[in-house]
């Protein structure tokens, strides 16, 4: 193995940790697990940032992979889903997972045009994201037997199946409305 290769893992890994990360911690930020602990701003903040790491360590991972020469992909084979003919419907989840990490990670920065609810909508691509680079990292991963790259693909599936119900559930509990009382005059 050469030093190529041990880049396009580790950043593949990284490049799923992080995406992981990031909606790990828009669902515990949309399911208010913090509460009022901690500002909405730094919240956000944080979950935009894990985004564009996630992005960043997919390019290096995209680079990496077209300076491999044991494979030999071309930009095609790496950039449009389905071209390659190296398991392919593996390759064909990772560039699937990379343009709609892409988009969602890029909609932060044109909500304010989009409004709110498009960007929601653009957001809920994320579950997809995540299962494609999931399915990708395992069908084409070389770690994947690997206990500690298991237990990766565990815990963050557990913890996003968790996170997602509680916010299932909480959305369709109804809204607390603070008491109002009345003051009678006497």
């Amino acid at each position: 193995m050469n030093v190529t290769w041990f880049i396009i893992r580790g950043s593949g890994i990284v490049a799923f940790t992080l995406l992981s990360a990031s909606l790990l911690w828009g669902l515990m930020v949309s399911t208010k697990v913090f509460g009022r602990a901690i500002k909405a701003k730094g919240l956000q903040w944080l979950h935009e940032s894990l985004g564009l790491a996630a992005v960043l360590a997919t390019i290096i991972h995209i680079v990496s992979l077209s300076m491999d020469e044991f494979i030999d992909f071309s930009w095609a084979d790496i950039l449009i889903p389905g071209f390659t003919e190296w398991r392919p419907l593996a390759a064909a989840l990772g560039g699937v997972a990379f343009w709609s990490l892409l988009v969602v990670a890029l909609s932060f920065y044109v909500k304010k045009w989009i409004g709110q609810n498009v960007w929601r909508s653009i957001h809920y691509l994320s579950f997809g994201t995540f299962v494609a680079a999931l399915l990708h990292g395992i069908f084409s991963g070389t770690d994947t037997g690997n206990p500690w790259v298991a237990a990766l693909y565990l815990g963050s599936t557990l913890l996003v199946v968790m996170l997602t119900a509680i916010r299932i559930i909480s959305s369709r509990e109804p809204k607390r409305r603070p008491s109002q009382t009345r003051t009678t005059a006497s």
